[in-house]
């Protein structure tokens, strides 16, 4: 499949093209790819090197996303490719997000819509990696699926700019965001990235789908008494008491091989979310 032409940039007089997709907002030269890995100067235009091209497909239940409040007990197509936006040492899903050599196969929206209606499926989840970067491809195909009748589940970071994230909504029935800390260091540092858009994305998606958000329990790096509650306090301020929050159990992946979250941390966020929050799951823990 040719490369297909980039949404969202603008070029420079020096013949540099500024990414307007995420907040990144790299620029990249002649030849050169943004820090995604996915998108490329080619000849003075952006072009997206990933469109139709999926690592993973697959039938999952909806809880898996997780989203535990939308559409519970039904099964939903996955569908991801590979890249990413951040950088994230912990990444449990690197083979694909990280990993430049992950093998993909060509699959166009059409396609992508018939065989969730052959599997009987409520609608189409784009995850596994972050499905922004691929957001031509799950822009045409969410749609498209939207108007045949089916929803749309984005599992994100929530890493993207809000006119790029406006004009994926109105497609979209719900959302699973990452909010990985409430601590601008812990963006900067670990995933590469900053905080402060990814709280801007989840108040904006909030005011027109289903989102639900999940905090992945790292020892050390953001299980503090203090943290966990200022994580809860936005949540509740923010958003309400009625957002599900799933604090999940870290294991060692990829470039970190801290030991996995005790129980007990675990157990300690749930009773701090608790205390302002009605819906709050613990994940990869029995």
């Amino acid at each position: 499949m040719e490369y297909k032409e980039a949404l969202y940039y603008e070029i420079l007089p020096s013949g540099k093209i500024h990414c307007l997709l995420c907040p990144q907002s790299c620029v990249i030269d002649q030849e050169k790819i943004g820090f995604c890995r996915v998108r490329k100067n080619i000849q003075g235009k952006l072009y997206t090197l990933i469109y139709g091209q999926a690592t993973s497909v697959a039938l999952d239940p909806i809880e898996k996303k997780p989203l535990y409040h939308y559409h519970p007990g039904e099964f939903i197509l996955s569908v991801g490719t590979k890249g990413c936006n951040f950088a994230c040492p912990f990444c449990q899903n690197w083979s694909i997000s990280q990993d430049d050599s992950a093998e993909t196969a060509i699959i166009t929206p059409q396609e992508l819509i018939e065989k969730a209606k052959e599997l009987d499926s409520f609608g189409i989840a784009y995850t596994y990696n972050e499905p922004f970067i691929w957001y031509e491809f799950v822009l045409e195909a969410a749609e498209l699926a939207k108007s045949v009748g089916l929803e749309n589940v984005l599992v994100t970071n929530g890493y993207v700019n809000l006119k790029p994230l406006g004009e994926m909504l109105p497609f979209i029935g719900a959302m699973n965001i990452d909010l990985k800390s409430i601590d601008e260091e812990f963006y900067r540092k670990i995933c590469k990235g900053h905080l402060n858009p990814v709280l801007e994305a989840i108040k904006r998606s909030h005011k027109t789908c289903h989102i639900e958000l999940t905090n992945l329990v790292i020892p050390t790096l953001n299980d503090s008494e203090d943290g966990l509650k200022r994580l809860v306090d936005w949540v509740y301020d923010n958003l309400g008491a009625d957002v599900p929050l799933h604090f999940s159990r870290y294991f060692p992946s990829y470039q970190m091989d801290f030991p996995p979250t005790p129980i007990d941390t675990l157990k300690r966020a749930y009773d701090i979310a608790r205390k302002k929050l009605k819906f709050v799951y613990l994940g990869n823990v029995r």
